[in-house]
């Protein structure tokens, strides 16, 4: 009789705490948050919504979009990106993580099934006068219920991390193919900017020399020829600059293709008079491309993720239900192993509440609800952030694109001054060395023109990667 009330005793705390727990699911776990851990019928459509699986593509350039790419005009930029997403070491590397997180996922969810062990004993002993060899063979089998789908959670949990894996992915091939797009316009900018400045350099070393005879005659005073020379040296110095910068890009983009530096030399590129964006940036972008962000459909999942993380800290309330089996064989040779005579079995079961833990399972709650609350906030920034990147983006095309056409028309009114002088020197009116400088102030007017296209064509690359390569 006393065990009987025993048992009543523990199953009656056991229902009692479960009814407990599982009335605990429907806590708001933040007040001015619309997200709960219930399963409450009203927000069925919701969460199946937010339950949806993500699955990695093997078609990578899906997630690039090589026709974005392909509004540039240039065969060669887009053979850069296809090569940066066939060889590059950080793609690569991401790729490996869905598998390794995928691996985790099959493990977690393998402890919803029951779990079999078999072995196999030789051995020899003696009692009193008696000596014999024995083989013994035991089979064992355990399975834990899972009736409060703990164990489900924990492997929905796992599934969670493994598809912010592939979002983590996504996110960096959109990187990798928007880091590969702005260093190559960099360097083709960096080609305009050095051929530019070897034509000043050219202008300031021949204004030098003028400026050396007239010094000999007398018409030009040595502190201008002094700051005529430190003009030349300057030039050199800025040309050398820029080559050291166009290198060193050149080594960037050699890595990001997955290739060595040592081949910077075979690195081709377009004229940079002949690079052109024929596509169309929008004024405006609606919200709902925020949401297709990896960075933000990750924190989604984060925080779903979270939420089922409090869930099972919640059912470590709960008592375990476990069955187990065991079948024995044990005989004196391996020809009577498999008899029925030499079998032993037996099967059963057994019930296990925690009672006193030491404050470690509410412990593990609060934690639980307070990393769920984080990634509430941080799916809250993530949305802010996101908001704000693609904003950024449109108010840089748009303030470039302004200050463009303002130097444009610079340059064209310094096309018009320098073709006067041009006929103004032809006409004895002015000096060689007043036309060189006047070339000089057009070529100096040409950088930055060309300077301002090559960042209007960066801040392209700023907006596409900020939609996440999306179409719109």
């Amino acid at each position: 009789m006393k065990k009987i009330l025993t048992l009543a005793i523990l199953v009656s705390l056991g229902l009692s705490n479960a009814v407990s727990v599982l009335a605990a699911e429907k806590t708001v776990l933040s007040a001015g948050a619309e997200q709960t851990v219930d399963n409450d019928k009203n927000n069925k459509k919701d969460k199946k919504k937010k339950s949806e699986k993500i699955k990695p593509v093997k078609n990578k350039y899906e997630y690039v979009n090589m026709a974005w790419w392909g509004q540039f005009n240039d065969d060669i930029l887009n053979d850069y990106i296809i090569k940066a997403v066939e060889n590059n070491k950080d793609l690569k590397m991401a790729t490996l993580t869905i598998d390794e997180y995928y691996q985790n996922v099959v493990g977690q969810r393998a402890n919803e099934l029951p779990t079999i062990h078999a072995g196999f004993m030789p051995g020899y002993g003696g009692f009193m006068e008696h000596e014999a060899g024995s083989f013994l063979l035991p089979i064992m089998a355990s399975y834990e219920l899972d009736l409060f789908g703990k164990n489900h959670n924990k492997t929905t949990a796992i599934r969670k991390l493994y598809e912010a894996s592939i979002l983590d992915e996504q996110a960096a091939y959109i990187s990798i193919a928007s880091s590969v797009g702005t260093v190559y316009i960099n360097i083709v900018k960096l080609d305009a900017m050095v051929d530019l400045q070897e034509d000043i350099v050219k202008l300031r070393k021949e204004i030098f020399e003028i400026m050396s005879i007239s010094n000999l005659e007398g018409l030009v005073s040595t502190s201008d020829l002094v700051k005529a020379n430190q003009s030349y040296i300057q030039g050199v110095a800025d040309l050398t600059d820029l080559k050291k910068q166009r290198t060193k890009l050149l080594h960037q983009l050699a890595v990001l293709t997955g290739d060595s530096p040592n081949n910077i030399e075979e690195y081709k590129r377009i004229d940079y008079k002949e690079l052109a964006f024929s596509g169309n940036i929008p004024e405006f972008v609606n919200s709902d491309v925020i949401m297709k962000r990896p960075d933000y459909m990750k924190a989604e999942k984060m925080l779903e993720k979270a939420g089922i993380d409090v869930r099972v800290a919640r059912k470590e309330m709960l008592p375990t239900l476990n069955l187990g089996g065991l079948m024995l064989f044990n005989a004196t040779n391996l020809g009577s192993l498999f008899t029925t005579s030499n079998m032993l079995w037996g099967i059963g079961g057994g019930i296990m509440q925690p009672l006193f833990m030491g404050g470690r399972i509410k412990a593990n709650l609060k934690a639980k609800k307070i990393a769920y609350e984080k990634s509430l906030k941080n799916y809250e920034k993530v949305n802010l952030t996101s908001m704000q990147e693609v904003n950024d983006s449109l108010v840089s095309i748009n303030m470039d694109k302004e200050k463009l056409t303002k130097q444009k028309k610079i340059q064209e009114l310094e096309k018009e001054d320098f073709a006067i002088s041009q006929t103004r020197f032809a006409q004895g009116v002015i000096a060689k060395l007043d036309l060189n400088q006047m070339e000089e102030n057009l070529l100096s007017v040409n950088k930055m023109v060309y300077s301002s296209e090559f960042d209007c064509m960066i801040d392209y690359i700023s907006f596409y990667k900020a939609i996440a390569a999306q179409n719109i």
